[in-house]
This record gives C-alpha cells, sequence and structure tokens, in this order.
C-alpha cells in the first residue's frame, strides 16, 4: 500500500504514460485484478500499488514494462498505456495521479486567428484553459500548490513573455459547453443585461429572441449569443472553443467572417472541427496529436494551409513525427457516383407537401439507387428534419404519401440519452457483423460500451447512434446531423463506415448534414433545400453531386475549389481573383 505522493516526480521522465479512468474502474468489484495479474508484481517489485487515501491502484510508470496484461485483464478497460515513440519535451500539465498530461504552449500569433486542430481528448480545450490563466501549469508535479511566479522560473523565455502580458489584462473565452447558460432563469434581455452588456449586440447579430427564455433558445440561437457575448467583451485575447457547433453553412460562414474580421485589430484562438470553415477563417495553425484521454501535445505553428494539410496527411514536417499510420483523402472519387443508374431504384417518394402554422414545406419527387448515399444540404429553417421525419413515418404529410411497408432505420438530430447501458442498447441491433465494423471504424472500446447513454460525452453518443443505426435491419437508412459533436478523424471514419455498409449491403441512405468537406466526401447525388429558414422551404428532387454542390453555393452565394494537394473543399475568399473566375463561369464549385 502506497501514497500517490511521491509518484509525481516519476511522470516527468517517463517515456510510458499510464492512465486510470477512475469513473470506469470498479476496483471493490473486481478485487485489484490488474495488480494481481502484473507480472513486475509478481516478481516482487511494484508496478501497480494501492494508494492509500483512495484506494484505487497506482501504476508506477518507471517501474511497468508495457506488456499490456493489466489493460486486456480490467473488466471495465480502465487502464490505458501507451509508449512513447518521441520525446515530447517538457510536460506542461497533468490532472493527478495516472490522470491526462499535456505537452506544449501553444500561443497564439498577434493580429491573426490561432487554430487548434485535432482530435477529441487530446488538450485543446486544456491548452485554451492554460493560455487563459484558469489552468495553472503543474509540470507533472499535481501535488504542489504553484504560483504564477512559480510558472514563470519553469517556462521558456517567449512563453514567460506571454504570461506576463497578459497579466491584469481582460480575457474574453467562448467555452465548448454552451448548455449551462441555459441554467439562467429568465429571458435572454435579463441574461445579457445580467452580463453586464446592451441588448444592441443581439441587433448586431440579426436575434431576435430578446423576450425569449434561455431555457427556450435553440442551439443554434444558444451559440450564436454566446460568440457575441464573448467578442462584446473588451478584452486582450479571445478564446472560441468550438464556435459552429449547430449552425449551418451560411451561419457557420458568418461566424468565420465576424472572426476574421475581428482579428484584423485583436488576437484569436479558435477550436473548430470544420476543416473548410477552420481553413477560411484561421491564419496560423496548431496540430494537436496524441492518444484521446491519455496525453496530447501541440505542434509548432504552421500555417493555416500547411497546417491542416500535415494534419490530413498524419505527419507533421518540421517536427519529423508521424502521429497517424494514415492519410485521409478527399476528392471526387470518395463519392460522387452520379446518379448510380447503373444500379436498380430502391426507393421512390412523390411530391409532398406539409404546413406548420408559420411553417410549409414542399418536396420534389425523387428515388434513390441501391447503395447510393445522398446528401441533404440547406440552411437551417427550411424543413430538412421535417422531410426526414415524413421518410420515416414521424410526420404525416399533407399531400403524398409515403411507402410504409418498408423498414426504416433512423439516426435522429437531437439524441435523448438515459440510464440504459451501451451494451444493452446494442445488443438489440441485427446485424452483429456491420455492428462490430462500426465499433472498429468509430473506436467504441469496451470502456463506452459499459457505461450509460447519459454518461457519455456528447461525441460517444453521436457514436454510439450511427452503430446502433447502421447496424439495424433496414430497407433504407436516414442519419440526421450525424458530425454534431464529431471531430475531424470521427467524422470521416463515419463516412468511410457508411460508404462502405451501403456498398455492401446495396442499401440507400440519406444523411443532413452542414459540413460540406463531409458531404462531399459521402454523396453520390444530393437533394438541395432553398426558400426562407423558419418560412418556407423546398427541396429539389436528387442530382448528380457535383451539380448539387454548385446550385448550393449558388444560392449561398460563395465558391469552393479543391486544394492541390489534400483535395480538400476550400471556400474562397470574396472576390479573389479565383472567386471571380469562377462565379464568371459558374462554377461555383470547381471540382478540379
Amino acid at each position: 500500500m502506497v501514497s500517490s505522493k511521491g509518484k509525481a516526480s516519476s511522470i516527468q521522465q517517463a517515456q510510458r504514460i499510464a492512465v486510470l479512468d477512475r469513473d470506469a474502474c470498479i476496483k471493490d468489484k473486481c478485487g485489484y485484478v490488474c495488480e494481481k495479474v502484473c507480472p513486475v508484481n509478481k516478481m516482487g517489485e511494484e508496478a501497480i500499488a494501492i494508494d492509500e487515501k483512495t484506494a484505487y491502484p497506482v501504476i508506477v510508470e518507471a517501474a511497468c514494462i508495457g506488456c499490456g496484461i493489466c489493460v486486456k485483464r480490467c473488466p471495465t478497460k480502465a487502464i490505458s498505456i501507451v509508449n512513447l515513440t518521441k520525446d515530447l519535451g517538457k510536460l506542461t500539465f497533468t490532472y493527478g495521479v495516472n490522470a491526462f498530461r499535456f505537452y506544449g504552449f501553444p500561443l497564439p500569433v498577434k493580429g491573426a486567428v490561432t487554430a487548434y486542430v485535432g482530435r477529441n481528448g487530446i488538450g485543446k480545450t486544456t491548452a485554451i484553459r492554460i493560455l487563459s490563466k484558469q489552468l495553472t501549469p503543474n509540470f507533472g508535479d499535481y501535488t504542489k500548490e504553484w504560483s504564477w511566479q512559480d510558472v514563470l522560473e519553469e517556462v521558456p523565455v517567449h512563453v514567460a513573455k506571454y504570461f506576463n502580458e497578459i497579466e491584469g489584462k481582460e480575457l474574453s473565452v467562448k467555452p465548448q459547453n454552451i448548455e449551462a447558460l441555459r441554467a439562467f432563469d429568465g429571458t435572454v434581455k435579463g441574461f445579457i443585461e445580467h452580463m453586464g452588456f446592451s441588448t444592441r449586440l443581439l441587433e448586431k447579430w440579426n436575434l431576435k429572441i430578446a423576450d425569449r427564455k434561455m431555457k427556450e433558445l435553440s442551439g443554434g440561437e444558444l451559440q450564436k449569443l454566446a460568440v457575441a457575448l464573448a467578442m462584446e467583451k473588451e478584452a486582450e485575447l479571445y478564446f472560441f472553443d468550438e464556435p459552429t457547433n449547430y449552425l449551418d453553412i451560411v451561419e457557420r460562414l458568418n461566424i468565420a467572417i465576424k472572426l476574421g474580421e475581428f482579428a484584423l485589430d485583436k488576437n484569436l484562438v479558435v477550436v473548430d472541427h470544420d476543416l473548410t470553415i477552420l481553413d477560411y477563417m484561421a491564419d496560423y495553425v496548431y496540430v494537436f496529436f496524441g492518444a484521446a484521454s491519455v496525453y496530447g501535445a501541440s505542434s509548432s505553428v504552421k500555417s493555416a494551409r500547411v497546417g491542416i494539410n500535415e494534419y490530413l496527411q498524419g505527419y507533421l514536417k518540421a517536427e519529423n513525427l508521424r502521429f497517424r499510420d494514415y492519410e485521409i483523402h478527399f476528392g471526387s472519387g470518395a463519392g460522387g457516383r452520379g446518379s448510380s443508374k447503373a444500379s436498380k431504384v430502391a426507393f421512390t417518394y412523390p411530391a409532398l407537401k406539409k404546413s406548420f402554422p408559420s411553417f410549409s414545406l414542399s418536396v420534389e419527387a425523387g428515388e434513390i439507387h441501391e447503395g447510393e448515399v445522398v446528401g441533404i444540404v440547406g440552411k437551417n429553417g427550411l424543413g430538412k428534419t421535417v422531410f426526414m421525419k415524413m421518410l420515416a413515418g414521424v410526420e404525416k404529410p399533407d399531400k403524398g404519401h409515403v411507402e410504409a411497408d418498408i423498414k426504416i432505420a433512423y439516426k435522429r438530430q437531437y439524441l435523448e440519452a438515459d440510464s440504459t447501458l451501451v451494451k444493452e442498447l446494442l445488443n438489440k441491433v441485427d446485424d452483429k457483423a456491420v455492428l462490430a465494423r462500426a465499433k472498429q471504424l468509430l473506436q467504441i472500446d469496451d470502456a463506452i460500451v459499459e457505461k450509460q447513454l447519459n454518461q457519455l460525452s456528447g461525441g460517444q453518443l453521436q457514436m454510439v447512434a450511427i452503430a446502433y443505426t447502421i447496424s439495424l435491419d433496414a430497407d433504407l437508412y436516414l442519419f440526421d446531423e450525424p458530425s454534431a459533436f464529431l471531430d475531424v478523424e470521427e467524422r470521416l471514419a463515419f463516412s468511410s463506415l457508411l460508404r462502405e455498409i451501403a456498398a455492401e449491403k446495396k442499401k440507400p441512405m440519406f444523411v443532413v448534414d452542414h459540413d460540406v468537406a463531409l458531404v462531399d466526401r459521402i454523396a453520390d447525388r444530393i437533394i438541395v433545400f432553398e426558400g426562407e429558414s423558419s418560412v418556407k422551404g423546398h427541396a429539389h428532387a436528387p442530382i448528380p453531386k457535383r451539380n448539387g454542390l454548385n446550385l448550393f453555393l449558388k444560392l449561398l452565394g460563395i465558391t469552393l475549389r479543391r486544394d492541390v494537394d489534400t483535395k480538400r473543399p476550400k471556400i474562397n475568399k470574396p472576390w479573389s481573383k479565383r472567386d471571380k473566375e469562377q462565379r464568371e463561369k459558374g462554377e461555383y464549385f470547381a471540382d478540379d
């Protein structure tokens, strides 16, 4: 039996990182299996000990041989052990014994938009908390009370200069979790005044929500309000953690434009998973890499194009570091098989109409072929979800009839989580082979499977919902905003899964999403929605992907081209030479 105190010194030199998920650990039930099976312990040494105060196992990294036996034998997969292949330098922060740790100081570039790109759970939010002085670096010694003077004596000169410059200055942080804003019991107007701001900011952002209750706001309205409040504050430095969640492509672009203009005389740090938007707004990029929930590190600062491309390629040139064993590819070859006329028609729907007291939707008749993926694009408030609900039989159209004798698998836009165990939910699926493939690609491990749905993060819940839906026996699959809460690699894993299963099972799929790069990667054809948000919407019949994206972008007044190296979609700067050339040709989506 040992105390965790004294283990901190081993963290600094460790080339092996061991993390214990205390939420998953069932020490009282398993009888400390990890301690008993450890070969080092069996030889009389101590690689796994029991903390006297907490009774949790402590993995002594300096003594651990990295055999992985404890990882395999842990009944809840609460243990992660990673052998580092590269010296990451001095540790910046750890949350405690056998807890997540972060390496690096990704400092913002003055007068520019500095972006962080990387997977969920590898330290982007931790970095923001450190650089905004909400979290004090402890350099691995979590038992010491660190003052900022202590920190300045430990960090390099340029990092000390940064912290000295922001000392006593106002900092503005738009948090990742905006749901906490709903806790305010009152109207939006009351909330804004409570925060010390003028309601005039609602006019600037065209938000007609002053008299609405905070708890009644949609995710998009809440997001725009959070961004507006963060920008309204007079500060030395601004941090925006995932500012485009819940927003459609137009709203995302508006945010990008506002932040870009704002950065002309401000210092901004932005975290986001929509690469198309991030590329548009960012001047500089730090690439984050590591193992989710185990450790994270940041690269050196890079130009936006170079940083995003190196992230997709999985290789950091300046660091000579490969952090992923595969490259992420885009391009028309990833999807876009045209109209799929060579395959049989699997599902047809007639012209449909649906009216509500303040909104009406009309849908042109269409058909979808075996193994085809149809992407659905359009601004928020045009009826995309209503269309999906009519196909699923949840909403009945006022005019037209959707075939009722086919099986539908429907992943809804908003997911509900209760105390059901993930493994109990997944045991209900029809196709265990597809489920196994989904779990592999989406990295739904045993630690996730053993949790309750309401214990999952937003991204984990989304991946479980996707895996469950695609593993059902159905004639038609519907996915409404599957990229919400997913990081870049998770989105691309979903696209690979979708393409693979659609081809194997020869089943048609509809996907609604606002991430243009994702839609480009998965879709054969496109349904474009147009109209006036929250008033009326109209859905075109499915058309080939290139034509569909061209129509969609023309409606938005945006032109896209492909990056030369990675073929990812890039938004042209307004009225740049390339933008004007494409507009003149009518090529709003240049697929070259």
